[in-house]
This record gives C-alpha cells, structure tokens and sequence, in this order.
C-alpha cells in the first residue's frame, strides 16, 4: 500500500508539471485561434499515443469496458473542467487561475468523504472556511479589477474534482490509459461539436478574452503553431495518463494535496513568458488556500492512520 501511495505521489507531481506546460502554450494561443481547434488538434495527436497506451497496459479491447458509462460521464465532466480553465487563463494571469484552480484539492478531499466513504474531520471544516478566506482574498470581489473570469476557473475545480474522484473509483477495473482514453474521446468530439454551435448560433463577435477563445472562428494555422497544438497532444496524453494513474492507485484525499507542486511552476512559466509579475493578493491567497488544504489532507492522514491502528 505504501509503495502504491509513493508511486501515485510521483506520478501526480510529474502530471502537474506536464500539464503546467500546456498552460503555456494555450494561453500564448489564445489571442488567435478558438480554443476547440486547439483542443481538437491536441485531440487528434493525442488519440493514437492513447491507442499505443491501452494495448501495452492492457489490451484495445479493453475500451470497451463493462463500465463505460460511468468513464463516459466522467470523460464530458473532464472536457468541461479543462474548458472552463482554458478559457479562464485567456483573461487572468496564470498565477491568479492557478491559485483560485488550488481549491480543487479541498473539494476533493470533501467528495471523498461524501463519495468515497472516507471518514469526516473537523480540520476539513477549518481548512473549507480558510480555503474560502483565501479565495475571497485572491478575487477581491467588489473591487474593480474583479475579473468574472475566475468564476470559470473555481468552476473547472469544481468538475476537476469531481471527474478525479471519478477515476479514483473506476480504478479497482480500469487502467489509466483507458480511463485517459475515454476522456481524449470527449474532447474530441465535444469540442468540434461545441464549434459547430457557436458558428450556428452566430456567437463569433465577443470581446471578452474568455470568450473571444471560445467563439473566435477556426483559421489556418501557421506550421509553428500547429507543432504547438500537436505539442498539446503529447502532454496531454502523458499528463491525463498520469493523473489518472494517480487517483486510481492511492486515495484521492492522500495524494491530491501534490496538486499545490504546480504553484512552483505556474507562476514561474508566467513571469517567463508573459511578464506576470504575481500580486500581493494573489500570493497571501494562494497561502490561505495551499495551507488550508494541506492541513485538510495531513488532519484526514492522521485520523486514518489512527483509525488503521485501532482497526
């Protein structure tokens, strides 16, 4: 059990740090081309990788698994997670996404009480109202530079969450790639469906940044921004495979506290590529909400230590 929670550990903080190089490319796409290209390119990368995956952890037959409703449920709830912080960190800083996307650990440490059977605690109550304390901090809500956007983003945490709960218990069945696969499919096909629609209803003049990367019309890529959405394709496959690797070896509340490693790298990509300089606000946020989730997972740790004992 020990060396299973050690390699869920490793594969969550290289998932996040793959997944942080992702952000880069988005965000430096976003003021081009629609964000359902990228992700449809990205997707069409990804699928064969994906393919190669599944037959060399379990078998192509596989896919079509006993479960498969259950992976496609939590395949659509992925595309919508990924998309709503897509197009979040089109309008915000990437330190500021990252931060309020860090309350992601907190839900899900309370879906794996509700979902999962994992005994309640009271430092989870503490950390939820300090976790909250540091979202608020970190929109600044009343203010005016209170950006909407960051609405999509604590949104996205919220279905993140849940989907990896998701993972957690399709595991005792399904491989990561499977699960990983199934996901790439919705993504796949949810989003040139999604761009179908916009077109359709006519949404393609938004000014808004988020919804400019939603509603902007696909073009013709230039040949270095192609190898970047194909780019996509790579570190998604080897990123959802990771974190889905993950939340199906270990207890989602045991290993999603290694969610916070990408604060070492988000803010460090955007002041690199994006001259971001983080503010004040964002960081004592950041804070709040990293500290109340580790003391959340470190108290529900405890407990269960104890609870193994006494058993």
């Amino acid at each position: 059990m020990q060396n299973k929670s050690l390699a869920a550990t490793g594969f969550l903080c290289l998932g996040v740090l793959v997944f942080s190089l992702q952000d880069v490319i988005l965000k430096g796409l976003s003021d081009t081309y629609p964000v359902t290209q990228a992700m449809t390119v990205r997707s069409i990368v990804a699928l064969p990788i994906l393919l190669v995956l599944v037959g060399a952890t379990a078998r192509i037959r596989s896919i079509f698994s006993k479960r498969a409703g259950l992976l496609a449920i939590r395949a659509v709830i992925s595309l919508g997670a990924y998309l709503f912080y897509y197009l979040s960190i089109a309008a915000l800083p990437l330190a500021d996404a990252v931060a309020l996307f860090f309350v992601a650990p907190l839900i899900i440490a309370g879906l794996g009480i509700l979902f999962l059977g994992e005994r309640p605690h009271t430092a989870t109550l503490i950390a939820l109202i300090v976790g909250l304390l540091g979202v608020i901090i970190t929109l600044q809500p009343g203010l005016a530079i209170f950006e909407w956007a960051a609405a999509l983003t604590l949104l996205a945490a919220a279905l993140y969450s849940s989907a990896q709960v998701l993972a957690r218990k399709l595991g005792d069945s399904e491989v990561a790639a499977v699960i990983t696969f199934y996901q790439n499919l919705a993504f796949l096909t949810g989003a040139p469906a999604l761009a179908a629609l916009v077109s359709l209803g006519g949404l393609e003049d938004a000014n808004h940044p988020s919804l400019a990367f939603l509603t902007r019309p696909w073009v013709w890529p230039t040949l270095q921004d192609t190898l970047l959405m194909a780019g996509c394709g790579v570190i998604a496959s080897a990123g959802m495979t990771l974190l889905s690797q993950a939340y199906r070896l270990a207890p989602a509340g045991n290993v999603a506290v290694f969610e916070y490693t990408a604060i070492v790298w988000v803010p460090l990509w955007g002041l690199l590529f994006f001259d971001e300089v983080p503010k004040i606000t964002t960081v004592l946020g950041a804070v709040l909400i990293c500290g109340a989730g580790l003391f959340a997972l470190r108290s529900r740790g405890e407990a269960a230590l104890v609870g193994n004992k006494v058993e």
